[in-house]
């Protein structure tokens, strides 16, 4: 079963399998649907990592540029998915978080990790919600970890709308230009590790800086 969901999730992000799904099975409003439950699954809940995000995307570019699905239409809904996503995570955090984290004899937590939690989004909170929008993994912990912290709901929403509008934007319409180049269509299990890769690079950028002012 697992290996089935897998298998599935692994061709979502394979142009051409993606399209012979829209044809055959996900057709019309329901390749929105699908696409849009996962990224906010992604963002809401902490098992969200197993599923693909950046690439995803870039492959809903890539089949939006050859004119399968709508790309303002999957531009609009993929963020307000984005959007919702991580304000539930933020949300269940909030709710959950304080009693989860507040065993002082728990195996797996301690209260100094909820207090080291408050300092690091009070000092840098804005920025890494921002930031880990483009962080695989980081970005499914990320909002959760906000809600614990107690960050301001409208500071959070306000950083999590501009996270999720560059996300989106940024990495479908990479997609949706590049996707019918030959030398990417060619090589692109390479490309998508590329463009990870490179989502990685603004937190690079800030942890050097970090380093050197430290």
């Amino acid at each position: 079963m697992l290996q089935a969901i897998l298998d599935f999730l692994h061709k979502l992000t394979n142009p051409d399998e993606l399209s012979l799904l829209i044809d055959s099975v996900f057709s019309g409003w329901w390749i929105y649907i699908l696409v849009a439950s996962i990224v906010f699954a992604e963002n809401a809940i902490l098992l969200g990592f197993v599923l693909p995000g950046d690439s995803l995307l870039f492959t809903l570019g890539v089949v939006a540029g050859s004119g399968k699905i709508s790309i303002w239409l999957l531009l609009g809904i993929l963020t307000v998915a984005a959007i919702t996503g991580d304000s539930t995570g933020y949300y269940l955090g909030k709710r959950t978080g304080p009693a989860i984290f507040s065993r002082p004899d728990s195996k797996l937590f301690k209260q100094e990790y909820v207090r080291r939690t408050q300092m690091f989004f009070e000092r840098y909170g804005p920025k890494v919600i921002v930031m880990a929008r483009f962080m695989p993994i980081v970005r499914s912990f990320a909002p959760f970890m906000a809600g614990v912290g107690n960050m301001p709901y409208h500071t959070f929403v306000f950083y999590n709308v501009i996270g999720s509008i560059l996300w989106v934007f940024s990495l479908t319409m990479l997609g949706y230009w590049l996707g019918n180049v030959p030398l990417v269509r060619d090589n692109f299990e390479k490309a998508i590790l590329i463009v990870v890769a490179l989502s990685f690079m603004p937190a690079v950028y800030e942890y050097i800086k970090f380093r050197r002012g430290k």
